[in-house]
């Protein structure tokens, strides 16, 4: 089975999004913020998935900087939701650490692979 870490990462994610949705709406009685991180956060993985299947090199570093946008709005309605007292610091705090890796990786592939598009356009 072939392996990809940030698949996986990012399915997770959307796991911990949908999980953390449900919270929100069940025991705060939140409902506008918290759907926008549902969006938000599933969609990262949605275009993760989707660049696995990408028409060329461009095609998958758009895919991959949509997911980086995404992960970047998650955050910040995660920290928003952190600031209105919606979520403890440790709950923010775990959360925001799962997207941290995943923004890492996003960020690592974009610019190689722009990179390596750059170094095999100039042949």
């Amino acid at each position: 089975m072939n392996e990809n870490i940030l698949v996986d990462k990012s399915f997770a994610f959307a796991i911990r999004v949908v999980k953390l949705y449900k919270y929100l709406c069940d025991d705060k009685k939140e409902y506008v913020l918290s759907k926008q991180l549902l969006r938000s956060g599933t969609s990262i993985g949605a275009n993760i998935n989707e660049s696995q299947e990408a028409q060329s090199k461009n095609d998958f570093i758009a895919k991959l900087s949509i997911s980086l946008k995404e992960a970047r709005e998650s955050k910040y309605w995660i920290e928003l939701l952190k600031e209105t007292d919606y979520l403890t610091q440790k709950e923010a705090d775990r959360t925001i650490g799962d997207l941290v890796e995943i923004l890492k990786l996003l960020t690592t592939i974009i610019k190689s692979t722009k990179s390596n598009l750059k170094e095999n356009n100039a042949k």
